[in-house]
């Protein structure tokens, strides 16, 4: 995706929706190193994970993805906890109890929780191998 996505949920959702697959397609976006969204384009809308609400006081694209749930951001910052759909790939073997249990690892970074996703769904050696090149 073009690096646009990670600062316009719109646009994220637009390039996602270009994808074409025979199969379920979703993104994960590891914004900085503050928090992770997950997304998931359907005929009928878009199911996401914001994994740290409180990240829309700082970033836009969290902003969005809380405007887009009808969720309003929190006071302050000191909490952090997900809105959205946990069970957002639990159709693909990532249980919502699961994916709770990786969004409450918030010592990790976001680029290392969306591996445990990735390590879950099976498709870990993949997703290291793009996260390698974009960190070249």
């Amino acid at each position: 995706m073009d690096s646009s996505a990670l600062r316009e949920l719109d646009a994220a959702i637009t390039e996602l929706r270009k994808i074409r697959s025979t199969g379920a397609v979703f993104g994960l976006l590891a914004i900085d190193d503050e928090f992770f969204l997950l997304l998931r384009p359907s005929p009928g809308g878009v199911s996401l994970l914001l994994s740290d609400s409180a990240a829309a006081l700082d970033y836009d694209i969290a902003a969005d993805a809380l405007d887009l749930l009808r969720v309003d951001p929190p006071e302050d910052d000191d909490e952090v906890w997900p809105e959205g759909s946990l069970d957002i790939l639990a159709d693909l073997g990532l249980p919502a109890p699961e994916m709770q249990v990786i969004i409450d690892e918030i010592d990790l970074y976001p680029d290392e929780q969306l591996q445990m996703i990735a390590q879950r769904l099976g498709f870990e050696a993949e997703f290291t191998k793009h996260l390698d090149t974009i960190l070249q």
